[in-house]
C-alpha cells in the first residue's frame, strides 16, 4: 500500500474489507457508497468544532454556507 494520511488508510481498509465480504455479490454503486460513509461524520464533526456556527463550518470546509446548510438538512443535522 502506498503511503497514505490516516483518513485515506481509514477508507483504503474499508474498501478493502467490503470487496473481501462481497461473497460473490455485485457491488454497489461504490462512488455513491464512500461519498456518503465520509460526508456525515465529516459534518458531524465539523459543526462540533465550530460551535454551531454554520458560517464557521462552512469556512473550515472551504464550501458556500448554502451548501454547508443543504447538506446538514439532508442528513437530518439540524
Amino acid at each position: 500500500m502506498k503511503e497514505h494520511n490516516d483518513i485515506s488508510s481509514c477508507i483504503y481498509s474499508a474498501l478493502e474489507t467490503y470487496f473481501k465480504n462481497l461473497d460473490g455479490e455485485m457491488p454497489a454503486p461504490i462512488y455513491d457508497m464512500v461519498l456518503k460513509s465520509v460526508e456525515r461524520p465529516m459534518f458531524e464533526v465539523i459543526i462540533k468544532q465550530a460551535g454551531g456556527n454554520q458560517t464557521q463550518a462552512a469556512a473550515m470546509l472551504g464550501i458556500n454556507r448554502n451548501t454547508l446548510r443543504k447538506k446538514l438538512v439532508d442528513y437530518k443535522l439540524v
